[in-house]
Formats: C-alpha cells, sequence, structure tokens
C-alpha cells in the first residue's frame, strides 16, 4: 500500500475497499472462520460448564486462550514484521484445524465428560491460543496492503461489520446445532460433536481462501531478533499517547465491563433460557455492533472522534451495570445490543488510529501490542468475571465490572488529552502531534 498523508476519509462509495479482489477473499474467509470459532466457544462453554458447573471454570477457559498471547505475543509482532504475513497465518490457523479435530476427538469419546476432567479442553485452547497470538498481529499488518490508503478507514469499518456479522450469527448456529435432534447412527454426533465438524469445515475454507490471496507483502528490515527489536512496538506505544490512551481504555473498560464468559450462568440460573438462549445473549452484543457498523460504513466519523470514542465506552459501561441487574430476557438483550453498538465505534475508531498513526515497517509489533492488551481486557477479562463471580456471585461480578469502565473511562480522558481532543481518522490528522517523535528502529 502506498504510503502518504492524502486523506483516508477521501470520497468513494461506501463499498470502496470491496473494489479489491484480495479484500474480498480475505473478508470472506474471515466471515467463514469467525462464524466457526463463535459456534465452537458456546460448545465449549457448555462442556465446561456441564463438567464442572462452576464460574472459575468458565473463566480458565479465557485464561487458556490468553496465556500463549502474554508469552508469544511481541514475538510474534516481531515475526509479522519479518517474514510473510500471509504464510504466518496460514500456519497458524492450521493449528487452530488440529486443535478443533482434537476437541471433535474428545466430544466423541466422551471421555472428559465421564471422568469429570476438564483439563483436556483447556490443553486445546492453549493451542488455539498460541495460533492466534501468532495470526493477530499479521492480520492485522496486512490489511493496510489489501486496500488503497484512501479506502483504508473504510475496509477497517467493513472489516469490523464482517466480524460482527459472523460475531452475531456463530453463537446462534452454536446453539442450533448444539440442540439439533440426530436420529440413528448420528446421534453420537449430536451436540457439542456436530459444532466441532462445523468449525472444522469453516477452518478450511479459511485457509484455502487466504491461500488464493496475491497480494506483495510489506515487509520491514530484517533485524536480527533482539529484545531491541522485539520491544521496539511497545516502545511506541508508549511514546505515542494517543495510541496509549486508546489501547488502555480498551484494555480496563472491557476487562472489567466483560460478562461474556459469565453468559452460561445467567442463561441457566438468573434467565433460565438453556442453550439456545445462551447463544440468542452471545449474538446480541453483534446485532447491535453491526446495526453501528452499517451505519458508519453509509455516514463514517469524520471529527471528534477521540471524545465519541470515550462517550461510547462509558454507554458501554452504564449497559453492562443494566444487563447485571436485569432478570428480564428481553431487558438482558436489549442491553448487550447497546453494549455491542457502542463497543463498535470504540473499535473503529482504535483500530483507524492504530494503523494511521503507525509508519508500516512498525505495524506487526505495533499491532503485537496492541493485541496483547486486546487480549488481556478479553481473554484475561473472562477469566477475571470468573474470578469475581466465584467470590461475589455473577451479578454483583457484573454490576461492579460496569461500574469500574465508567470510572476507568472518566480517567482515561483526564491522564489522555491527546485522545480527548483527536478530531479526523486521516494519517495527517493523527500523527501531527506526534512528528516531533523518532520513530526510526531502535540501533541492534
Amino acid at each position: 500500500m502506498a504510503e502518504g498523508g492524502s486523506s483516508a476519509l477521501a470520497t468513494g462509495s461506501a463499498g470502496a475497499a470491496f473494489r479489491s479482489r484480495d479484500f474480498r477473499l480475505y473478508q470472506s474467509a474471515r466471515l467463514m472462520v469467525i462464524l466457526g470459532a463463535e459456534a465452537q466457544s458456546v460448545a465449549v462453554a457448555w462442556q465446561v460448564y456441564q463438567i464442572t458447573h462452576s464460574a472459575l471454570d468458565l473463566g480458565l477457559t479465557g485464561l487458556a486462550l490468553f496465556l500463549p498471547g502474554l508469552f508469544f505475543m511481541l514475538a510474534a509482532g516481531h515475526a509479522a514484521d519479518r517474514y510473510d504475513k500471509r504464510k504466518i497465518i496460514l500456519c497458524c490457523y492450521g493449528l487452530q484445524a488440529v486443535c478443533t479435530a482434537v476437541l471433535l476427538w474428545l466430544s466423541l469419546s466422551d471421555w472428559a465428560l465421564k471422568n469429570g476432567r476438564v483439563w483436556p479442553i483447556y490443553a486445546v485452547l492453549v493451542g488455539i491460543g498460541l495460533g492466534r497470538a501468532f495470526s493477530g498481529p499479521a492480520a492485522s499488518a496486512m490489511l493496510p496492503s489489501l486496500v488503497p490508503k484512501d479506502h483504508f478507514v473504510n475496509a477497517v469499518t467493513w472489516g469490523a461489520t464482517v466480524y460482527q456479522t459472523a460475531n452475531m450469527s456463530g453463537p446462534a448456529v452454536g446453539g442450533l446445532l448444539f440442540t439439533l435432534p440426530l436420529m440413528g447412527v448420528l446421534t453420537r454426533w449430536k451436540g457439542a460433536p456436530l459444532v466441532y465438524v462445523f468449525t472444522l469445515a469453516m477452518l478450511m475454507g479459511f485457509i484455502t481462501l487466504v491461500g488464493m490471496i496475491r497480494t506483495p507483502m510489506v515487509r520491514g528490515e530484517k533485524k536480527a531478533f533482539s529484545m531491541r527489536t522485539v520491544l521496539a512496538g511497545l516502545e511506541y506505544v508508549w511514546r505515542t499517547k494517543l495510541l496509549l490512551g486508546s489501547i488502555s481504555l480498551d484494555l480496563f473498560a472491557v476487562m472489567l465491563g466483560g460478562a461474556v464468559a459469565l453468559l452460561p450462568i445467567f442463561a441457566t440460573d438468573i434467565l433460565h433460557a438453556g442453550p439456545r438462549g445462551l447463544g440468542l445473549l452471545r449474538a446480541m452484543p453483534s446485532v447491535g455492533a453491526l446495526a453501528v457498523s452499517l451505519t458508519m460504513v453509509v455516514r463514517p466519523i469524520k471529527q471528534r472522534a477521540g471524545a465519541l470514542m470515550l462517550t461510547c465506552v462509558g454507554i458501554f459501561g452504564a449497559a453492562t451495570v443494566v444487563f447485571g441487574l436485569s432478570k428480564s430476557m428481553w431487558v438482558s438483550l436489549v442491553a448487550l445490543v447497546v453494549v455491542g453498538a457502542s463497543d463498535m465505534v470504540s473499535v473503529v475508531i482504535r483500530s483507524s488510529m492504530l494503523q494511521l498513526a503507525t509508519p508500516p515497517e512498525m505495524r506487526g509489533r505495533v499491532s503485537a501490542v496492541n493485541w496483547l492488551f486486546v487480549g488481556a481486557s478479553n481473554e484475561f477479562g473472562e477469566f477475571e468475571s470468573g474470578v469475581t463471580a466465584q467470590w461475589w456471585g455473577a451479578v454483583p461480578a457484573v454490576v461492579i465490572g460496569g461500574i469500574g469502565s465508567l470510572v476507568v473511562t472518566a480517567a482515561a480522558a483526564g491522564l489522555f488529552p491527546d485522545l480527548r481532543r483527536a478530531d479526523a481518522l486521516t494519517a495527517d490528522a493523527l500523527t501531527g502531534a506526534e512528528r516531533e517523535l523518532s520513530v526510526a528502529e531502535p540501533v541492534d
């Protein structure tokens, strides 16, 4: 992708990014693989809760996915800047396909459920987390290469739309497949095995489509592996307060306010909705996010992006409190729609800031820092939710977490004035305040 200062909001159609063949291939692949992953998450959560009936064990599923990223994410960013990003992605999703096949075998053998042992599922989730740790930075850094720079914000918005479409449909598909009646010889495939077969098929489709991408990948200089080169992305984020503020806000607000790990408890013990209700609850944040992302495709954010991001994170925290207090299925569904809608605005703004304010040779490592923070807010946030629910109960854990998100938003508004004052989502506007900073690589 050519780099320059021209506006990322240049006039064009709402579907400008889809003029690129490789962007179309990549988003089609993402739609499939996220659909499969979200369906799989429903099956895993339901199996774990069936075996243990423990909020803490539900939270540990998130920790198992997060830990590989904690240890390997910065090295993954260095790899994304040094090697072919497409090949890294293919290898990582090949690993995830193997892990899904193991989950399928565990379900068919019924060994874990019969013996009341959940550790094999955690072990497989660690393998999936390892694949995500290396594929995340590579995929994020690859996106700018797939579209012209003037279409980048449009590409980010469509990418978020595709994600939310799959995120909305995946849990519902997972819940439907989990409860689909099967007869005869197919009975043993009922429930989780059928979901894992679906996920495996989606992974194979993803690998096929990504393998068809032909856009040359931008690579940084092949410097030797060292702590200075690996930590260069972290140093850049620390010096660029706009990025530090946006990533930190997402980390703490979502980590505290996330209630996804506890949805099986709400579906079972509070709302009495069963597996299909769980799938519906998991889908609602994506319904809100999808509606907002489609709106932003037609009416992109043109000014006061920072203030809008802070406002929406505050709404996210307030809606989380409402969900935690609700005992009505309808109120809970509406609250989760608002949670997803407000979070989507924050995601598009943060993702655009991340790429537009970062030089191309650093995108892999800066994306790794972002993925580490996002992983902490999502997967580690699930662990935090499980721990607090074990201590206080599911409802107090969600309510206190939502209040914590509101406090974090207020603190970020005061601590990061660059974020609060951020205006247009263009390279010139976002990097203007950072011109005096050197973005050169550390000298080995």
